[in-house]
């Protein structure tokens, strides 16, 4: 299932590509984890084998790089972006990791909307990403940039809400700091999808 993201010939643009399609689907199963938290041990595996398969590309494209004498992007940027892609679905992870750990038995409507706001988020990032390799498509890519930077702020004020109503609603101590923590790893989500937009739009303003 998973090998069809692969890059085929080693170029930075498919490993960029293959590495956002992982986070989607990372976000995709972390979104039904928190919806059914009855088959939480599942989606969490599934998690796991998307950021397992993340990680390789991150290598890869590290390695890549050290081989590579003319790169098609700024040395500096190619390399921020793939890590900053691989923070994003290491955090996916963090997420599943602390909901399982903390035996997290019930998560209310807010935890719902962060996942399905960090899919979005997710959703255009990979579409940005794909989309790097041409910059006739500069325009396209900066939008996403825009959206994502919307959804960002859209998430800040969602944390803000949340937590507020956890600590007006919440009485037992532990239920509290164990939904705290969780909202607050999803906000981070789209931090991080936050900063690949900014190196997108560096790289985009210096090629276009």
């Amino acid at each position: 299932m998973f090998g069809r993201f692969m890059p085929r010939d080693g170029n930075f643009f498919e490993i960029f590509n293959a590495h956002a399609r992982y986070i989607v689907d990372g976000s995709h199963a972390l979104e039904k984890l928190i919806e059914n938290l009855d088959d939480a041990e599942r989606h969490r595996r599934n998690i796991k084998i998307n950021e397992k398969s993340a990680d390789k590309l991150t290598r890869d494209c590290n390695d890549l790089l050290h081989k590579t004498f003319i790169t098609p992007l700024d040395r500096d940027q190619i390399q921020q972006l793939i890590n900053t892609l691989d923070d994003i679905i290491d955090v996916i992870e963090d997420v599943a990791n602390t909901i399982t750990l903390y035996d997290v038995q019930a998560l209310p409507d807010d935890a719902i909307e962060f996942a399905r706001l960090s899919t979005k988020t997710a959703i255009q990032v990979q579409q940005a990403v794909s989309m790097l390799s041409d910059m006739k498509q500069a325009d396209q890519i900066l939008r996403c940039c825009k959206e994502i930077d919307e959804l960002e702020s859209e998430v800040d004020r969602l944390l803000r809400i949340a937590i507020s109503r956890l600590f007006r609603e919440e009485a037992d101590v532990k239920t509290l700091i164990k939904l705290k923590s969780v909202y607050e790893l999803l906000e981070t989500i789209t931090d991080k999808c936050e900063v690949a937009a900014t190196i997108i739009e560096g790289i985009v303003l210096e090629n276009a």
